[in-house]
C-alpha cells in the first residue's frame, strides 16, 4: 500500500470522487444512532450486523482490511477511494535536547517532530496560530527561526514567554483572540503560518485571514471540525458549495470520533458512559411516552465511575423529569446493554465513513486556498496511531 498524497492538480478530482461516495451512501452515515430503536439498514446488512459480537465489532475499528472483508460488497464505491491510512516513512526526525522538550507529552512531541520534519524550508518569519504554551514555536525557534506565537489565554502566554526567555530563543507571544480583528492583525504577506491541531473555527479563520492578507505560506493539521459557531457547516470552496452535504455540527462529530489514546480503562469508562446514557434514554421514553432522542449535555467523567442511581437522578434533574420512587436498575441496565450492542452495530457502518468525511472537509479547505492563488499539497502528517487527526495541508502562494 502506497502512502497517501494528493497534489495540487488532483484536488478537484479527488473531492468529486469523495463527495459522490458520501452522497450515494448518505443514509448510512448521516443519522443519529442513539435515536434508533432498530437497525436501520437493508435486510442483508442488518443480518450481517446482527451476527457480529461486541468483540468482533471492536476488532473492526480502524482495521481497513477487516472492514473491506465484511462490508466491501455493500459499499463498493467507498472501498474504491484511495486509502488514507499510510504516511510516508519519517526521515531524520528533528531532535532537541531533553531540557528543551521537558513538559511536552510523548505523543505531542512526536506530532511536533513529524510536523517540523515536513515543514517547508524558508527564511520567512514564522507565525504559530493558537499556540498554547508555544511548544511547536519554541522548538522551531531553537532551530533558528524567528517565531511569533499567538494565543488568547494570558497564563499560557506568560508560561511560553518564560520558557523562551529561559532558553534565549527568538520567540515572542501575542496575547489575542484569533477570532477577532486583533488576531488578524498579526498576519502579514511575508510570513509562514503554522498550526498544529487548531480546532474548527480557529483554523477556518486562519485560512480566511491568510487568503485576505496574502500570506506567503502555511502548514496546517486541522482538528475538531465540529467546533464551529454556525449550526451547519458552511463550505468554503466553490466545488464544495455545489456538492453541499448540509452537514450539521452533529454530523461533523463523526469525522473526529476515532481515538487512539486512553487504554483499556478509558475504553471501559466510555462504554459505561454510553450505556448509562442509553439507560436514561430508555427510562425517559418509558416515563414520557416520547421516543424522540433528547441528548444530555457533556458531563464530567466522575458521573460514570460513581453510582448509577445518582447519575439517573442528576440526568433527570437536568431535563426536569420526575422519577418514580423505585426503579429496577438491573433490568434497566440489561436493556441498556442490548441497546449498546445495537449502537455498536450501527456505528460499525457509520464509522466506515469517518475518514471520507474528514477528507471531504480537508479537501474543501485545500480547494479554497487553491482558488485564491495557492499551490496546495495534501498528505499525512504521521502514522494514524500517533494521532488520528493526521491530514497535513501545505500551501504556498504563487507569485503574480
Amino acid at each position: 500500500m502506497s502512502a497517501f498524497s494528493c497534489s495540487d492538480a488532483e484536488l478537484g478530482k479527488l473531492f468529486t470522487q469523495v463527495a459522490a461516495v458520501l452522497h450515494r451512501y448518505q443514509r448510512y452515515w448521516q443519522l443519529q444512532p442513539m435515536a434508533r430503536s432498530a437497525l436501520p439498514f437493508d435486510a442483508a446488512l442488518n443480518s450481517l450486523l446482527q451476527s457480529l459480537s461486541l468483540t468482533e465489532l471492536a476488532a473492526l475499528e480502524d482495521n481497513p482490511e477487516q472492514q473491506q472483508q465484511r462490508f466491501g460488497t455493500f459499499f463498493p464505491e467507498l472501498f474504491a477511494l484511495p486509502a488514507t491510512s499510510q504516511a510516508e516513512p519519517a526521515e531524520a526526525l528533528p531532535e532537541w535536547p531533553f531540557w528543551l522538550t521537558n513538559g511536552i507529552g510523548g505523543r505531542k512531541l512526536s506530532q511536533i517532530q513529524h510536523f517540523c520534519q515536513q515543514l517547508a524550508p524558508s527564511e520567512l518569519p514564522l507565525l504559530e496560530w493558537c499556540a498554547g504554551k508555544g511548544h511547536l514555536g519554541r522548538l522551531l525557534a531553537a532551530q533558528g527561526r524567528q517565531v511569533t506565537s499567538i494565543e488568547w489565554q494570558a497564563e499560557l502566554c506568560r508560561q511560553g514567554e518564560a520558557l523562551a526567555a529561559q532558553f534565549q530563543l527568538p520567540q515572542r507571544f501575542v496575547c489575542a483572540d484569533v477570532l477577532t480583528p486583533a488576531g488578524r492583525a498579526v498576519l502579514s504577506p511575508q510570513q509562514q503560518l503554522v498550526a498544529l491541531h487548531a480546532c474548527g473555527d480557529l483554523h477556518l479563520q486562519l485560512i480566511k485571514h491568510a487568503v485576505a492578507v496574502g500570506t506567503h505560506a502555511l502548514q496546517l493539521a486541522p482538528c475538531c471540525y465540529h467546533l464551529i459557531a454556525a449550526e451547519h457547516y458552511q463550505p468554503l470552496s466553490t466545488l464544495a458549495q455545489q456538492h453541499n452535504l448540509q452537514l450539521s455540527r452533529q454530523d461533523l462529530k463523526l469525522a473526529v470520533q476515532a481515538q487512539v489514546t486512553g487504554g483499556e480503562r478509558v475504553a471501559r469508562l466510555r462504554q459505561t458512559e454510553v450505556s448509562w446514557r442509553l439507560a436514561y434514554q430508555l427510562l425517559r421514553t418509558e416515563l414520557t411516552a416520547d421516543a424522540s432522542y433528547q441528548p444530555l449535555p457533556s458531563l464530567p467523567k466522575h458521573w460514570f465511575s460513581g453510582d448509577f442511581s445518582a447519575f439517573l437522578a442528576y440526568a433527570a434533574q437536568l431535563q426536569q423529569l420526575p422519577l418514580p420512587a423505585v426503579i429496577d436498575n438491573n433490568a434497566l441496565l440489561a436493556r441498556a446493554d442490548e441497546a449498546y450492542l445495537q449502537l455498536q452495530r450501527i456505528d460499525a457502518v457509520r464509522h466506515l465513513f469517518r475518514r471520507p468525511l474528514e477528507l471531504y472537509l480537508v479537501l474543501d479547505r485545500a480547494m479554497y486556498l487553491q482558488q485564491h492563488g495557492y499551490q496546495v499539497q495534501l498528505s499525512l502528517l504521521c502514522d494514524y496511531t500517533i494521532t488520528p487527526r493526521n491530514f497535513l495541508l501545505e500551501a504556498r502562494r504563487l507569485s503574480h
